[in-house]
């Protein structure tokens, strides 16, 4: 697969899974044995990231993604981004905030067979749990 077409994939993921939270668009991108690490439990498969998806979207139900680099060498695809989100529901057993927040990230994708096989997960947990009320902000 070119870059481009690497590129492609993962932009679709972005565009129409992340940003218009259709979950669905995971049948079409990733492998069914895709593996994430970092960034939250671990995932072992396309359908368990439907599941923690579905759970940032219920905690985060107005979640959008910039692209600010999307950079293809080989098989891997690298995202940066910034996500930003009210807090409107449960996360990982914290109640519902309200707060908004803007969480930096990146994610290393690695690419087989036209689908995302897997990835690394980068992001400013700590400040999106500060940003939520989570953990108190030192100073």
């Amino acid at each position: 697969m070119s870059l481009e077409s690497n590129k492609s994939v993962v932009r679709k993921w972005i565009e129409q899974g992340w940003n218009k939270h259709n979950v669905a668009v995971i049948d079409e991108t990733y492998a069914p044995n895709f593996v994430q690490h970092g960034g939250g439990p671990d995932v072992n498969s396309a359908d368990e990231l439907k599941t923690f998806v579905a759970d940032y979207l219920r905690a985060f139900p107005n979640l959008t993604f910039t692209i600010d680099d999307l950079v293809a060498e080989g098989d891997r695809v690298v995202w940066r981004f910034v996500g930003t989100a009210s807090h409107n529901g449960p996360l990982m057993g914290i109640p519902a905030s309200g707060r908004t927040v803007a969480v930096p990230g990146i994610v290393v994708f690695r690419m087989a067979n036209d689908r995302i096989a897997e990835g690394w997960v980068n992001l400013d947990m700590l400040g999106m749990l500060q940003g939520i009320g989570a953990i108190p902000v030192a100073g």
